[in-house]
């Protein structure tokens, strides 16, 4: 039977809703799916394999443990799946994934796929350097090898201060944030640019974490927050509600505390870094509101 264009629209769109409909989902399936970054430090990444953790993680524990309250299922199983930068908004808009808590970056351009949380963390682009390559700043990398990570923001901001300045950066592209470290590491590159709250996180785990250090001016400052689909208010809801509630109970601060001033696995170094005057002003404000 040919299905007129209005009655195909219909079919489409109850679909998109059945899809979007994640509690019903987990009611049904018995699970809940979290999606993971290998080597998003210190937010999500591998303490051994299978077994994420980090700032992130933990978040996304908290969701897991509210779905099962909200259903009355505290029978709830969670699975992790690993995503990485190219992947990780594909995977939740096909419905492999139903939250991804990491390093992602809530802007208006990811908007149109997937829908964001209340923000978490707010960064900027800067650059992981050897202390001995004598890079303070983007200028001296003119004409020079610099690695970034594909399908990141940071690749975009990267190219457009390099044509804006007219430096000739030569671009190498890492898969992910632990390789774009190695390209540094192995002498391919000259310096890595990314969100340096990742860079004090790959610094910090490194072999030699002396041997590097964070530099140049930020380029600009983005908020993460955790991602889930478009149009499911329900959950929507239920995921802000545990992270705005965090917020106002103090154990926002404590989570923060706990990843990004002492001491973290596997090397049990600090990466002592401050609560940012945004990130602060946003446990009171608790706002989803995306970069440009």
């Amino acid at each position: 039977m040919k299905l007129s264009a209005s009655m195909a629209a219909v079919l489409l769109l109850a679909a998109g809703m059945a899809q979007a409909d994640t509690l019903s989902r987990i009611a049904e399936s018995g699970k809940i799916t979290l999606a993971y970054r290998e080597s998003s430090v210190p937010f999500s990444y591998l303490q051994a394999p299978g077994q994420p953790i980090g700032f992130a993680v933990e978040i996304s524990n908290a969701v897991a443990d509210a779905v099962r309250k909200q259903l009355g299922k505290p029978d709830i199983k969670v699975e992790w799946q690993p995503v990485t930068s190219q992947n990780r908004i594909p995977l939740v808009r096909n419905g492999t994934v139903d939250l991804e808590c990491g390093s992602t970056t809530n802007n208006t351009a990811r908007g149109k796929d997937v829908a964001f949380a209340t923000n978490y963390f707010y960064t900027g682009t800067r650059l992981l350097v050897k202390k001995s390559s004598g890079v303070k700043n983007y200028a001296d990398l003119a004409g020079k090898p610099v690695a970034t990570t594909t399908g990141t923001t940071n690749v975009q901001v990267l190219r457009k201060y390099d044509a804006d300045q007219k430096l000739g950066m030569q671009f190498v592209f890492g898969k992910d944030h632990a390789d774009s470290f190695l390209l540094v590491e192995s002498g391919r590159a000259l310096a890595f640019g990314m969100d340096d709250i990742l860079l004090y996180g790959l610094k910090a785990n490194a072999k030699a974490p002396d041997d590097y250090e964070v530099t140049g001016d930020a380029l600009q400052v983005e908020p993460y927050a955790c991602m889930l689909r478009l149009d499911d208010a329900p959950f929507k809801t239920l995921v802000d509600g545990v992270i705005n509630g965090m917020m106002k109970s103090g154990a926002f601060e404590k989570l923060y505390d706990k990843w990004f001033v002492q001491p973290i696995p596997p090397r049990n170094v600090p990466l002592q870094v401050p609560m940012s005057a945004e990130l602060r002003a946003n446990l009171v404000a608790q706002s989803d509101k995306p970069a440009q």
